[in-house]
């Protein structure tokens, strides 16, 4: 019996070859309802091909309300450009959190969701996942995009001083001085392109 592999090879014809075995993670979507992927995506979040096939991307989100949160970030840049890139905190099957890099292309650029093609790159082996609770989450990524306390009180409808708190606590936990700091103590988080709300 010939393999997909020998078919490939003697076809000249390698997408499903290339999509199955590609070493990074890839999934077509509609509607944020996952269409196929392959092999690599369906294990860095660990599941089998077919349990994830028609499931929705909240499922791989740490909670509904953090997929509900960014489920929307990019749909401007995929609309003016066609292309979006993030990263973002993801969860596996059991739970374990983990930094993802994530990129999309849009086959309807007027809907971007309607139908994409995105890849996912776990981040693990250069930024481990540090435990944050959701808020410290949201605040560190408002501090990732520029936003300054002030600013990141107004979008999340907190005192500034709560987000004076919150700041001061992460400084203290990860034993750093500054923000910048902290980025660096986070695995280099500081790009505008960090989604972990």
């Amino acid at each position: 019996m010939e393999t997909l592999i020998d078919q490939s090879y003697r076809t000249g014809v390698f997408d499903e070859l290339a999509f199955t075995y590609a070493p990074i993670g890839l999934v077509v979507t509609e509607n944020r309802v996952i269409r196929d992927c392959n092999r690599t995506f369906a294990t860095m979040f660990g599941y089998e091909r077919s349990e994830l096939q028609g499931q929705t991307f909240a499922l791989l989100y740490p909670t509904d309300e953090e997929f509900s949160n960014i489920r929307d970030r990019g749909i401007t840049a995929l609309r003016e450009s066609n292309t979006y890139w993030d990263e973002r905190i993801m969860a596996r099957k059991d739970s374990s959190l983990f930094w993802c890099r994530t990129r999309g292309h849009s086959f309807t650029p007027e809907e971007p969701l309607m139908r994409a093609v995105w890849s996912f790159a776990d981040l693990s082996d250069v930024r481990p996942y540090q435990p944050l609770t959701r808020r410290e989450r949201e605040i560190v990524s408002h501090l990732a995009d520029g936003l300054t306390s002030k600013e990141i009180a107004l979008k999340l409808e907190l005192s500034y001083r709560t987000v004076e708190v919150y700041r001061a606590k992460m400084l203290k936990k990860f034993g750093v001085s500054n923000t910048s700091a902290l980025f660096q103590s986070l695995g280099a988080i500081g790009t505008e392109h960090v989604v972990s709300r």
